[in-house]
């Protein structure tokens, strides 16, 4: 997804700081939250062809991150050098499990916390499996407990980041 895919289109806008249409919206983030009054513009071939606003940013993240009943959650927790997504993908699939996706963070004492989204039901295997690749899993929730929790703790930290 990219910005282009949650522009609004307004008329009469006072000068913007501005992004590229095709800026995956991860990157995008950042940018609004330094831009002024929380309003970025969205630009094609140097021409604002519309805005992003929290909420749009908000919704588009939100399409991203579409439920599953099918998939646990879980957070491990590395040393950051020692980050590897192909090993917790390794990980994960060696239990028969696949990685639906996965966001990184930094953690307080200066870990870095990942997020799973795993293909089962019951992510006790994959846990396991994680532990023995020298992941600490910080954190398991089975199937549909992890969908409605998760999703919202998600959301929440978005807002929070965002002054929502």
């Amino acid at each position: 997804m990219t910005a282009k895919d949650v522009i609004s289109t307004h008329e009469n806008l006072p000068p913007l700081k501005s992004v590229d249409s095709g800026m995956p919206l991860l990157e995008v983030l950042p940018h609004l939250l330094d831009a002024p009054g929380r309003l970025l513009g969205v630009s094609e071939e140097g021409k604002i062809v519309g805005v992003i606003d929290e909420v749009s940013l908000l919704e588009g993240l939100g399409r991203m991150i579409a439920p599953r009943d099918d998939s646990s959650v879980l957070v491990v927790e590395s040393a950051p050098q020692d980050y590897s997504a192909s090993l917790l993908a390794r990980a994960v699939e060696d239990v028969d499990a696949h990685l639906v996706d996965l966001i990184s963070h930094p953690a307080a004492d200066g870990k870095l916390h990942v997020t799973l989204r795993v293909r089962t039901t019951d992510p006790t295997q994959a846990a396991m499996s994680l532990e023995r690749y020298g992941y600490h899993v910080v954190e398991s929730t089975r199937g549909n407990e992890a969908n409605a929790s998760i999703l919202a703790e998600r959301l929440a930290s978005l807002q929070a980041l965002m002054n929502v």
